[in-house]
């Protein structure tokens, strides 16, 4: 270890130990960068889902449906890749501030706009399937509905007889 200018220690790193630390800040870097994209990714196809509800398209909505556990499910796999490197990073970086924390940021705020139109879309949902609740409940209420037609053949034979 040697002693700087200024009094303070600083480390005097290897190659291998610097390499290392390098990698880890890239390797950390890199996933916060594919988890930010995961996010916006995940707000467009929210976003695509509230228009999909609002018209009323059961097939497009099953299908964003099973987009967005996709998404989700990958971003459950990246934090579950970062949260270790993130330690790495505090360890290997403790005096240091770099860019990590303005992205780790810009994940937050992605974070919770994603869980604010989330709650946005299962609001629309749970309205759309009460009107339709409705309009089930009136159409089984319609009198009308369940009277026959007069021209129902119902009453009519089904077997003839034709020996006679």
């Amino acid at each position: 270890m040697a002693s700087t200018e200024s009094g303070q220690k600083q480390l005097t790193l290897t190659e291998e130990e610097l390499a290392h630390r390098v990698a880890v800040l890239k390797r950390f870097r890199e996933l916060l960068v594919e988890q930010r994209n995961r996010f916006q990714e995940y707000l467009v196809v929210l976003d695509k889902q509230k228009e999909v509800i609002e018209k009323g398209d059961t097939d497009a909505l099953l299908s964003h449906v099973e987009l967005e556990e996709k998404i989700v499910s990958d971003i459950f796999a990246i934090q579950k890749v970062i949260d270790p490197l993130e330690d790495l990073y505090r360890a290997s970086y403790p005096e240091r501030e770099t860019e990590v924390p303005k992205l780790k940021a810009a994940l937050e705020e992605l974070k919770n706009e994603a869980v604010q139109r989330s709650q946005r879309n299962r609001n629309l949902l749970s309205e759309r399937m009460d009107k339709l609740r409705s309009e089930i409940k009136t159409l089984r209420n319609n009198p009308f509905a369940a009277r026959r037609s007069v021209y129902d053949n119902s009453g009519a034979a089904s077997l003839v007889d034709i020996k006679g």
